[in-house]
């Protein structure tokens, strides 16, 4: 089959749904390649560089419609200005088109496509499951714009993000608060805090108060008990309490932080209102707020979708093109997550794509098939738990029959874990004694050491921190090269084989001893920050 990428016409974009990287992975599987000539040239892919890894390159758009088997794109199909024609009218029966589509905001598209009879594959559609997250072109998008989106705050904010002290006098580091703390918001987080900034966060998720911390920001709550954990990774709807209890929180907030960095978003509803004009009004003059949700309506009640406002002396930021102003990496990223989608497709590796309707990766993703409209796709199918393994079948044990009351006689119970405790203890008890009566002086002394070494090392392993388990077997594992004591002692008996072994006892110890101290240090610097 052969793969179509037309240039994108909408304005300002400037990615690519292929980079010459993904078309050398995919030629493996069998297909070839037909690209619109400058459909790279804004990323900084030059025709060339598709020729070189022998991709055909043609002059214009309805060649590489008419020719390909598969378009994939970035933007959903839309007027084309140099054809005069709809980009969706150009699909065709038998073809295959994977872009984004936002097929719950866009259904008269989506009729359109359908008309065609041919198939399209949201790439905005992939199910949010582990399985999938190659695939994931939200999230990598949503990265870019996170960190996209503190570069532009730190170009309109004009001071610097870390503090210094300098003979012209002290800069304080600048305050960054980042609402909601998705893939955007952890992205935006760590970039603030590479660049020195005094970082905090909000989100109404309380799981993500660990990712958070773990990229040095402080993460804030909201006084009011709510989890706002709702499917598929995303916030859900907080109720009217909740959002009253925030809205205080980011009052205070906006008075005391210098850039704010909205992120805050819901499937399939408006952008909610968290920055109100008044809180913008009370922020210091020269402050920035980049409002990632300007597209959806805006967390800012200010912002305005595609453009740079000032209010109140505050900046606010509302591109909703974030990805594309970091072309080259978005595309590689994009590119990317469409290669892994192709894979899934064609299991085979023999350049022929199926669409597998029982793939819950491929179903998710396929809003049309072969002219019929497919989307919403079904609930994923929930798995029944599997039962907790048991070490040992137990035979079921019958429920003691109680006598009646009336004869004053209890009923007869199963012994208790306190009792089986007790046995056993009895019988290591027995077993012991009977060691201790037949065996000679000197073992026995060894073995109550054995036996007390192993009760303190159990003692010690229960009690440590499970996060530092692993740190800890290294030095137990260097530390139990105390043998080498052993084959010290050995070096100076009699007999030239023993010798030679106790070298190689000592050798061997040695590298351990080394080895696991080393490997202990570098496991703690992991834990450091």
């Amino acid at each position: 089959m052969k793969i179509g990428i037309p240039k994108e016409v909408c304005p300002g974009e400037k990615r690519v749904a292929a980079t010459p990287d993904s078309i050398e992975k995919l030629k493996l599987l069998g297909f070839s390649f037909v690209i619109e000539s400058g459909a790279g040239d804004s990323s900084d892919f030059a025709d060339s560089t598709y020729r070189a890894v022998g991709a055909e390159i043609v002059d214009n758009a309805k060649t590489v419609w008419d020719s390909a088997d598969i378009i994939m794109k970035v933007n959903p199909p839309m007027l084309h200005p140099e054809l005069g024609c709809e980009e969706a009218g150009l699909l065709g029966a038998g073809k295959t088109l994977i872009s984004f589509i936002w097929p719950a905001q866009r259904p008269d598209l989506m009729q359109t496509l359908a008309a065609t009879k041919g198939s399209v594959l949201a790439v905005d559609a992939v199910p949010r499951i582990t399985r999938a997250q190659k695939l994931d072109v939200l999230s990598s998008m949503a990265n870019i714009a996170g960190y996209r989106a503190v570069i532009e705050a730190a170009y309109h904010f004009g001071r610097f993000f870390t503090g210094q002290i300098t003979a012209a006098g002290k800069v304080p580091p600048a305050k960054v608060l980042v609402v909601g703390a998705g893939v955007a918001g952890l992205a935006a987080i760590g970039a603030a805090n590479g660049l020195g900034a005094i970082v905090r966060a909000s989100d109404t998720r309380p799981e993500v108060a660990d990712q958070i911390k773990s990229l040095g920001a402080e993460f804030l709550t909201v006084d009011y008990q709510e989890d706002g954990t709702g499917t598929g990774g995303y916030a859900k709807v907080m109720s009217a309490g909740y959002l009253k209890a925030q809205e205080a929180m980011l009052a205070r907030q906006a008075m005391e932080v210098d850039i704010i960095i909205t992120t805050a978003l819901i499937p399939g509803k408006p952008a909610p209102r968290l920055i109100t004009a008044g809180m913008v009004k009370s922020m210091k003059p020269g402050s920035v707020i980049v409002d990632l949700a300007a597209a959806q309506g805006g967390n800012c009640e200010l912002s305005e979708n595609g453009k740079v406002v000032v209010h109140h002396g505050v900046t606010i930021i509302g591109y909703s093109d974030l990805p594309s102003r970091l072309a080259r990496q978005s595309s590689q990223l994009y590119s990317t997550n469409l290669q892994h989608l192709i894979e899934e497709l064609c299991p085979r590796k023999d350049g022929v794509i199926n669409i597998d309707m029982e793939n819950d990766v491929i179903r998710g993703t396929t809003v049309i098939k072969e002219g019929v409209i497919t989307y919403p796709p079904p609930p994923p199918k929930t798995a029944p738990a599997a039962p907790a393994p048991q070490l040992f079948a137990a035979p079921p044990v019958a429920a003691p029959k109680a006598a009646p009351a009336a004869h004053g006689h209890g009923g007869a119970s199963a012994p208790s874990s306190n009792q089986s405790v007790a046995v056993l203890g009895l019988v290591a008890a027995v077993i012991f004694g009977l060691i201790g009566y037949g065996a000679p002086v000197a073992f026995l002394g060894h073995f109550t050491v054995f036996v007390l070494a192993c009760f303190i090392g159990y003692m010690v392993i229960w009690n440590v921190t499970p996060a530092l388990h692993t740190p800890l077997m290294s030095v137990t594992n260097a530390i139990s090269s105390i043998i080498a004591i052993g084959a010290l002692i050995q070096i100076s008996s009699p007999g030239v084989l023993i010798t030679i072994l106790a070298w190689l006892a000592v050798v061997l110890t040695a590298v351990n001893m080394l080895g696991g101290f080393w490997v202990t240090q570098r496991m703690l610097r992991m834990f450091q920050k």
